[in-house]
This record gives structure tokens, sequence and C-alpha cells, in this order.
């Protein structure tokens, strides 16, 4: 069962192979998501200062009755914080919010603040000073492991080459039709676990009738089929519910995809709407 499998991170610590997302579970309902996930299973929880849940999710943690070191806690540094000093400070309190000891995974949100992140200024000292803070955290057990999101290669090789400690993890959207294939690879070669966050395409992918018709062939659901297809790509996968049957649906992927339906899922056409979702940065917005 997937949910008791884990990934090796390059300094050794074990991840679970699958998370639960909260982006957009409200910090009063994430105590209760977090505990109903670990009911089920779930061992692996990603939250952010940005999705402002982490009271809820540290409760959750606390209360779900699983012992803290058999759960792996995930947290991001806000994206505009871009100071070693603000950085130190911004770790602290998330270990304060959250109500936890240690934090397992943190990132750094993104290699830009927000309102920059599709302009062309790379803010690579102010990504080594964050990472700076977030190394020292993590040699004084604040942190188990460090890395980033929404990075691309040239931000990732600013922190390689000028950092002692490489990032562990690189969280990034990759979802069929979205699957940036070079920043994989380019992360397997550096011992860089890749993240997939929205891998349901933030819903989109249930228009595809291609896929329904695939899901169809295997009997299973759409979101089974592409959180089988992050799986089968070497890739961590999110997907972000609150609803119980969900995460079972979303943790029951004990199939495999075929290497000629694979190679369909790997070439559909990429998504350009993502309705709603559109707004946001990650998804080509600029809010």
């Amino acid at each position: 069962m997937i949910l008791t499998e884990n990934f090796e991170l390059a300094n050794g610590v074990l991840i679970p192979k699958i998370g639960l997302g909260t982006w957009f579970i409200a910090d009063k309902d994430a105590a209760t998501a977090v505990y109903k996930a670990a009911e089920i299973g779930y061992r692996h929880f990603d939250s952010a200062q940005a999705y402002g849940n982490e009271r809820g999710v540290g409760e959750g943690v606390r209360s779900c009755g699983v012992d803290r070191s058999q759960i792996f806690v995930t947290t991001k540094l806000a994206a505009e914080i871009k100071s070693h000093p603000e950085a130190a400070a911004s770790i602290d309190n998330s270990l304060s919010t959250l109500g936890l000891d240690y934090i397992d995974l943190m990132l750094i949100h993104s290699p830009r603040p927000w309102m920059q992140f599709h302009e062309t200024e790379a803010w690579f000292e102010g990504n080594l000073a964050a990472w700076r803070a977030m190394e020292d955290a993590l040699q004084a057990g604040k942190l188990r492991a460090i890395g980033v999101s929404n990075f691309e290669r040239p931000d990732l090789d600013n922190i390689l080459t000028h950092s002692s400690v490489p990032p562990m993890v690189n969280q990034v959207l990759a979802h069929i039709s979205n699957t940036p294939f070079a920043l994989i690879e380019y992360c397997k070669q550096h011992q860089i676990l890749v993240q997939a966050y929205s891998p349901l395409a933030h819903g989109e992918l249930f228009k595809n009738a291609t896929l329904q018709a695939m899901a169809q062939k295997y009997n299973v659901s759409l979101p089974q089929l592409s959180i089988r297809y992050c799986l089968e790509l070497g890739l961590l996968p999110l997907p972000k519910t609150a609803r119980p049957e969900h995460m079972r649906n979303n943790a029951a992927v004990d199939f495999t995809i075929s290497a000629a339906d694979l190679a369909v899922l790997k070439n559909m056409e990429q998504i350009k709407d993502y309705g709603e979702a559109s707004m946001f940065p990650v998804y080509g917005g600029k809010l």
C-alpha cells in the first residue's frame, strides 16, 4: 500500500511517497483534515506559511494519536522572505505556529516573491541568504531536511554552487499534460526528489475525455490515474482534499500503467487554462 512506502532523501531521511496537500484548506478545517487523513493511514502533510493553516495542521498532527516520529510535516518559507534574519525568524515562527519541536522538511516557496514571479530578476542573493538560515536551522535540529519549490535550473544551480547543503527536494507543478521532464531529470542527477503539487491540474484534468476513458480502462478514478502517473515517474504527489472519501481514493493506487499508455500520458497536449486558478502565478497569472 502506497501509504506505507517511502522515498529516501539525499541525507537519509525517509519521506512517505504520497502526501496530503493542504492548500485552500482553511486553518479552522485543517486539524480535522489531518486527523481524518491520519486515521486512514496518511503520514505526510504539506503546509506553507502562505496557506495560513500551519496552526490547524499542527493541531491535527498533535491530536491524531500517531507518534510524532511517524509523521512527516512539510512547510514553506514565504516567497517574499529573502534575507537571513527574516528567514531565521520565520522558521522559528512556523515551529511556534505548528506547535512542534521540529519540522521534517522546509522549503523556500518560490525563487521570487509572488508579485515578481514572472519577472527576470533572479533574487539569487536573497535565496542564498534564506537558504543559509535554513542550513543553520537544519544544523540546530529544528529542521530534518531542506529544499525548494518552483525552482528552475538556474535557481537550483545558484544553491548547488554556493551552499554547503544541496536541496533535497524541489516541489513543482507537475501533472499529466504539464510535466517538466528536463527539470525532473536534472533534479534526479543531483539527488533532488521532485514533489508534484496539483497532480490533478487543479481539477482541470476532469474535463479530458481521453483521460476519463483511460481511467475506465484500468477501472480506477481519474485522480487515481493522475496520482499513479506521478508515482510511475518517480515523483511524490501531493493531492489536496479535506474529504476522507477522496483521501482513501487517492491512496488506492496499487496498479501499474502500461508503457504504451504512459507514453500517451507523457505526450498529452498541455493545459493552457487552469480555470479559476489561472490567476495564481504558478498557473501563469499575476495575481
